[in-house]
């Protein structure tokens, strides 16, 4: 199988590149690295010619203001029509548990658009929700943070590691098409502050987590469980102690 890897260049995209390898998979990764744009279109169209399946894994690169919803919907109108114009039978999406649910966030208003236009493109797709990564937890203590001091909502999550989401993703590129969503999360429930600030204790960090209700995430305010996945949730294996033992992030030097 032909199988085309949008921002296999990342975290998660290079786990999936690999796996889908290993399977014995026809693999390409395509991001500006390899000059692929999906803003510009640079490279696209030339990037799917003989796809059999596209996994899209680009990510905007700003998280809370309207510049992420505005590269979703540019990404996902130059993908779709490269694909139909390919003719790609299988289009795989990451997308994030909570999408459609927090109109306030201009990043999951991106993807919930993103989710919207794949689902109306006539192209066979399977979306995969998954939970908050652990290593993007550091990402929503520099959001957060002002000073030393990080404002967190007490909304439960139950966040996962990248390496699970890249095993159901390859899984999925592997598979058939459900024209629908599964969706991924870690093996336990915490409250964000109260994670967050075992992450800020194990890592050393300098910073101060005060649990706020009214604090923003990625410019939305959240009830307690707005960001929980749905019952039939696919789990992830390792917990948050077994991922921070393996990461760079233990015991950190600061």
């Amino acid at each position: 199988m032909n199988i085309i890897v949008i921002g296999g260049s990342g975290l998660v995209g290079r786990n999936i590149v690999e796996r889908l390898c290993a399977q014995g998979h026809e693999v390409s990764a395509a991001s500006r690295a390899t000059g692929v744009d999906l803003i510009s279109g640079r490279g696209l169209m030339e990037s799917l010619i003989g796809a059999d399946v596209v996994v899209d894994v680009s990510n905007s690169p700003t998280f809370d203001d309207v510049a992420a919803f505005d590269f979703f919907k540019t990404a996902i109108f130059n993908l779709l029509y490269a694909e139909r114009h390919a003719g790609v039978k299988h289009h795989v999406s990451l997308s994030v548990v909570g999408t459609g649910r927090l109109e306030d966030s201009p990043y999951l208003r991106g993807k919930a658009l993103q989710e919207r236009l794949i689902a109306a493109s006539g192209i066979p797709f399977t979306i995969v929700h998954a939970t908050q990564f652990f290593e993007f937890l550091l990402d929503i203590i520099t959001y957060a943070g002002s000073g030393q001091t990080i404002h967190l909502s007490p909304a439960y999550i139950e966040p996962v590691a990248s390496d699970d989401v890249a095993a159901t993703i390859a899984r999925v590129a592997a598979g058939t098409p459900v024209n629908g969503s599964i969706e991924i999360a870690g093996p336990e429930r915490a409250r964000m502050s109260e994670l967050i600030q075992r992450f800020v204790i194990d890592m050393e960090a300098p910073y101060e987590v005060r649990t706020d209700v009214g604090a923003p995430y990625f410019g939305a305010t959240l009830d307690e469980l707005v960001l929980l996945p749905r019952e039939d949730a696919e789990r992830g294996e390792r917990d948050f102690q077994a991922w921070l033992e393996q990461s760079e992030y233990a015991r950190a030097d600061w």
